[in-house]
């Protein structure tokens, strides 16, 4: 950094009125300047200037820079891992100002703590102009950066052979069974126990995710919760139906994957691009990139005992979809990296090797896991001429945002009787309960669609007027 784009950055924190996310001022060098290098050394880096008058930013008159550089360097040794930033002396109206700037640390070196303080009591990060004491969970998932997570190897405690689905089992054990015959030489429940699906007489934790007819029965609250708010935000609407639509999606991940993505088609909207000879379907959001972003968040998400009563979270809003999971990114994994080709890292290396084997029954595996999810996703928002993603990360959460896809001038979305016409096209005759179930419209919304169509004479029942038998059916011409 050079006087002048010292200058400029003053400048801008003259305007904020305040330090901001990446930069912390300070008239001079106390104890509490630990708990900053703490926190950028464990959340993203980022500069400190030293010598200026705190709140107006101008340079302290008689600033000792050099008596401060020891006292720095002091600090700096007084954390573990010890940080190690690069300083600078720059002088501004012929004053001189320390820049030091902080690199945030690799993952398996912190978490940076204030060693007299200890790793749970003096570990920082960084929020908005502020260090926040990092709480006992999120230095339980710094720590787990240096060893690799097993919590989806646990035993389930009073789970058995019969608490898994062998619609799913017995294609992945016949799977298994040709890939590498001798792990079965010794029976199929010896195998089970080699491939991890059993830990003694009771499944591990990610064979019952995978292949369980009902985890939810040991663990009620692994599940994904949808929400469908009527406005932009969980608050703003007070009174009322705050809730358009709601569910809790139960069973293993390949139903909760199934389920998630058929929630969604059912309450976003569907426009149509009106060709010369074609209609072209242009949803709200692709459902391809739907997928990915839960099949991610089930895969990747902390399954610690910590966190086990916390769901995935899927909220819809008017202008957005949030697909929420806990636990930040691991490993070698970070936000400049995500999404890069050949990049990947698994903190939950059994729950990835079941998911990347299993099979819907329609074909293709549940997950690849090769670090092409983030990818796909990108690349299925670009080809529907969509913003890309927004993703945060942080130690306990990740967030997938899609922003839903604007309207053109061309488009026309469907109306409700634009879906009746689309179900009787198709039909002989059908009912108002057979529209409603195929549609899945209300159903005051498909009698009124129903009604209208018969004044236009497009249909006619086919029963008296008051039938509760009643059908309907195209006219002919």
């Amino acid at each position: 950094m050079n006087s002048q784009e010292l200058a400029e950055l003053i400048d801008q924190l003259r305007v904020a009125g305040t330090d901001v996310q990446k930069i912390e001022v300070k008239s001079g060098v106390g104890k509490t300047i630990k708990r900053t290098l703490s926190s950028f050394s464990n959340s993203g880096g980022g500069t400190i200037l030293i010598g200026l008058e705190d709140k107006i930013f101008w340079p302290i008159e008689g600033f000792d820079a050099s008596a401060a550089q020891d006292a720095l360097a002091t600090y700096c040794g007084r954390l573990t891992p010890r940080v190690r930033p690069d300083i600078e002396v720059i002088t501004i109206d012929g004053k001189p100002i320390i820049v030091v700037s902080v690199y945030e640390m690799r993952p398996d070196e912190k978490p940076c703590y204030i060693s007299e303080q200890g790793m749970y009591q003096g570990s920082y990060r960084r929020t908005g102009d502020g260090d926040i004491k990092l709480n006992t969970y999120e230095v339980d998932r710094l720590v787990e950066e240096k060893i690799q997570p097993r919590w989806d190897e646990e035993p389930v405690e009073e789970s058995t052979n019969a608490d898994l689905d062998r619609g799913i089992l017995d294609p992945f054990l016949s799977g298994q069974r040709q890939l590498r015959p001798r792990t079965f030489s010794d029976g199929e429940k010896d195998a089970m126990k080699k491939l991890r699906i059993l830990k003694g007489e009771a499944l591990s934790l990610a064979a019952l995710l995978a292949m369980g007819d009902y985890p939810q029965e040991f663990f009620p609250r692994l599940t994904v919760t949808f929400a469908l708010y009527p406005g932009t935000a969980k608050g703003d609407v007070t009174t009322g139906l705050r809730l358009l639509d709601s569910a809790t999606l139960t069973g293993s991940i390949p139903e909760l994957v199934d389920s998630a993505v058929s929630i969604v088609a059912k309450n976003m909207r569907t426009g149509g691009m009106i060709g010369d000879t074609f209609r072209t379907g242009l949803p709200d959001y692709p459902l391809v990139a739907v997928r990915e972003a839960v099949v991610n968040a089930l895969m990747h998400r902390d399954y610690s005992p910590q966190s086990r009563g916390t769901p995935v979270q899927m909220d819809m809003f008017i202008d957005r979809l949030e697909v929420t999971n806990p636990g930040g990114l691991y490993g070698g994994v970070t936000m400049a990296t995500l999404g890069k080709s050949g990049i990947s890292s698994s903190r939950n290396q059994r729950l990835a090797t079941f998911l990347e084997t299993i099979a819907y029954p329609g074909g293709g595996h549940v997950a690849e896991n090769r670090g092409t999810g983030i990818a796909v996703i990108q690349s299925s928002l670009e080809k529907a001429l969509m913003p890309p993603a927004e993703i945060i990360g942080d130690l306990v959460s990740f967030r997938i945002t899609f922003r839903r896809r604007r309207v053109a001038v061309e488009e026309k979305y469907l109306t409700a009787q634009d879906h009746v016409r689309q179900v009787m096209a198709t039909r002989e005759s059908a009912s108002t309960a057979e529209i409603v179930d195929e549609t899945r419209l209300s159903r005051s919304a498909v009698q009124k669609a129903l009604n209208e169509l018969i004044q236009e004479g497009y249909i006619e029942h086919t029963e008296p007027l008051r039938s509760p038998r009643q059908r309907y059916r195209r006219v002919s011409r």
